[in-house]
């Protein structure tokens, strides 16, 4: 017979954890002195104690652990955990590797231009969202382009929305896609489900990776910020998969005082 102490020395197991196996019926000890409380295990108990590491280790449960020692899962059911352990696994590795890989981007900003960045860029889900628009199409993505063109749309979109009773839910959005033309710029506001006037209502798509970057300042000096998200989305191995948005946080008649999210959908490049 071996005392707690001992078994947890062979075991290679803290005293504390041989009491936590105690009390949830995992390991039990062979003998309980039943004046002093002491517990002392057999050897034969180490091959169980064995057991409950080796599957630990691979990330089960303690509960589970303990239905697959008593028996209590048949070999269909194992897989079946085992499966979703691996799954589980191949997440956690493949979101370590974007991490590293953002890390050697930042690196290499850091060592390129010889200062960390002070804009950072945030990969996040965007829900879908249900916007009034007015569309126009400018001649660029610059913003000698798109000001002449957007500012008219919007100052539109409101007449119209004032008209028709509808008031915005949520902060503007504009959307700019390529075409033959130029760019087709959308200029909009969330709505609710109901809204209907004198403009087109389009439902924009959720999106589940959207690279995002704010903006502080007047769009007219939009462009190192746009520039600043596009390296980062080719530094982090990403491309573009969709139509750009921007996300209009706070407008004030100083335009220097904007705050604006600039959004990029993206994928695998």
């Amino acid at each position: 017979m071996f005392s707690i102490g001992d078994f947890a020395k062979h075991g290679r197991v803290s005293v504390r954890m041989l009491r936590h196996y105690d009390e949830i019926g995992l390991l039990r000890p062979a003998h309980v002195d039943r004046f002093t409380g002491y517990r002392s295990y057999e050897g034969s108990q180490l091959a169980r104690l064995n057991r409950v590491i080796a599957l630990k280790d691979l990330g089960l449960t303690l509960a589970q652990v303990g239905e697959i020692l008593d028996e209590k899962v048949s070999a269909e059911s194992l897989r079946g955990m085992l499966r979703l352990r691996r799954a589980e696994l191949e997440a956690a590795i493949a979101a370590d590797r974007t991490r590293l890989a953002r890390v050697e981007a930042r690196l290499r900003t850091i060592e390129s231009e010889g200062s960390m960045p002070t804009d950072d860029v945030v990969v996040k889900s965007v829900p879908a969202a249900r916007v009034a628009e007015l569309s126009g199409t400018a001649g660029g993505f610059a913003p000698e382009h798109i000001s002449p063109v957007i500012g008219p749309l919007y100052d539109e979109l409101n007449r119209r929305l004032e008209a028709a009773g509808v008031v915005p839910v949520g902060p503007a959005i504009a959307y700019y896609e390529q075409s033959d033309d130029g760019v087709v710029v959308h200029a909009g506001h969330q709505v609710a489900p109901s809204a209907t006037g004198d403009f087109a209502v389009v439902d924009l798509p959720a999106v589940a990776e959207m690279a995002t970057i704010v903006h502080r300042g007047s769009m007219e000096a939009v462009m190192p910020s746009v520039q600043a998200l596009a390296r980062w989305i080719e530094a982090n191995g990403y491309r573009s998969t969709g139509p750009s948005r921007e996300l209009y946080l706070e407008h004030h008649a100083d335009h220097d005082r904007w705050v604006t999210e600039l959004q990029e959908p993206i994928g695998p490049a």
